[in-house]
């Protein structure tokens, strides 16, 4: 069965469901292909900071309502080390910024009630299997429904698929290059309904290794803790889990740890990946798609929201105004933010993590914590990078 649509999207994550809802508003077509059911997408547990660019875009998008209201604002967050804190001020460091706690999963849902509201089409367990034609003006998507083949021909597509998507694999490998570094280590994640322990983030190293303090609401929490890449979910109880986060943190902060049962555990591999260019013909690349940063700093979510500001302004010109110039300006905007963000998160991630059983490592973070704990200048740059760079003009 053959259709038709000015823009085909491939995945229906939140860098899929905001761009077609942000084209919708401009009065353009989409078509939506999710190879996973509704019921999975909205289930999936993923990162909860948003930047403020995030929260102006999905405002945009005129899907806020829910996120106004249930969303926590945070102007700073803390780093804990050698048994003591520092607190980042967001707010003060830079000019008013802060970041918004609000879960992705919640976001999803937000995205997905405002897309059928307006009659989308959201074709689930529908697997792509490859994009045809893309360096035509008639690209093509093969996607499978009900046991059928079937193809969507477009305008243009946007690849928002993830990292094991078929967008990426369609583009022809001597014109892709792949980045990739793999970290020695993973992030143990429990989601469980207790109090935070703090107003704010922690971010902890501790000789034991790094911890995570954060949340997805006042009443729910989600606490991580670093981890080999050997290790199991099986090999740890709920009393395991709070008693080595409680090591990692300083004592004012592990005494206020209220405990409780999981709701999700699950550990999470830790990577930085660019592919470059984030276009090939009419085929553009979105999110995990084209990139990965490793969870320290909440970068993921919110290099995809700014993929998407990009492309829906140049899909906005193109279909609008019959401009072709911010498409070829697209993967060069993007790619500059995404380098940006994958530094910061390298940086941050190797401040605060253990690599290896070194002494003299470890000395070195401490040193770089203090050092940061008095100067206002290297606060300033932590500050301005965690609460993410501002979209550059097309």
């Amino acid at each position: 069965m053959d259709t038709r649509t000015q823009v085909g999207i491939i995945g229906s994550g939140p860098s899929g469901l905001l761009l077609s809802q942000l084209l919708y508003l401009n009065g353009i077509d989409s078509v939506i292909l999710e190879r996973q059911s509704r019921e999975h997408v909205e289930g999936r547990i993923r990162a909860g900071v948003l930047e403020q660019g995030t929260v102006n875009l999905l405002r945009e998008a005129r899907v806020n309502q829910r996120m106004d209201r249930e969303g926590i604002v945070h102007g700073g967050f803390s780093l804990a080390f050698d048994g003591r804190k520092t607190r980042i001020d967001m707010h003060e460091l830079t000019g008013g910024d802060s970041i918004m706690i609000y879960g992705q999963t919640e976001m999803t849902k937000d995205l997905i009630d405002a897309r059928l509201a307006a009659g989308a089409i959201i074709e689930y367990e529908a697997p792509v299997l490859a994009v045809e034609d893309a360096d035509t003006a008639t690209p093509q998507i093969i996607y499978e429904k009900n046991g059928r083949q079937h193809r969507l021909t477009c305008d243009i597509v946007a690849g928002c698929d993830g990292y094991h998507g078929a967008s990426r694999k369609s583009m022809p490998k001597d014109q892709l290059g792949e980045f990739e570094k793999i970290y020695p280590f993973g992030w143990l994640g429990i989601l469980s309904d207790v109090p935070p322990v703090d107003e704010e983030l922690i971010y902890a190293n501790h000789e034991r290794g790094f911890a995570l303090c954060s949340m997805r609401s006042t009443t729910r929490s989600r606490y991580y803790v670093q981890c080999s890449l050997e290790d199991s979910v099986d090999n740890w109880t709920d009393q395991r889990f709070w008693d080595e986060l409680r090591r990692r943190l300083p004592r004012d902060d592990a005494d206020k740890v209220t405990i409780g049962p999981r709701l999700e555990m699950s550990i999470a591999p830790l990577r930085s990946f660019v592919a470059e260019p984030m276009r090939w013909g009419n085929l553009f690349l979105a999110g995990d798609a084209a990139h990965i940063v490793p969870p320290t700093g909440a970068k993921g979510l919110n290099l995809a929201a700014s993929d998407v500001y990009y492309l829906s302004r140049a899909l906005i010109a193109y279909f609008r105004e019959h401009r072709e110039d911010l498409l070829h300006r697209y993967s060069g905007a993007c790619l500059k933010r995404v380098w940006r963000a994958i530094r910061f998160s390298w940086w941050f991630t190797a401040l605060m993590h253990r690599f290896d059983d070194d002494p003299l490592g470890y000395r070195l973070q401490i040193a770089e914590l203090g050092y940061m704990a008095g100067s206002t200048a290297a606060r300033t740059a932590m500050a301005e990078n965690y609460v993410g760079l501002p979209y550059e003009p097309l």
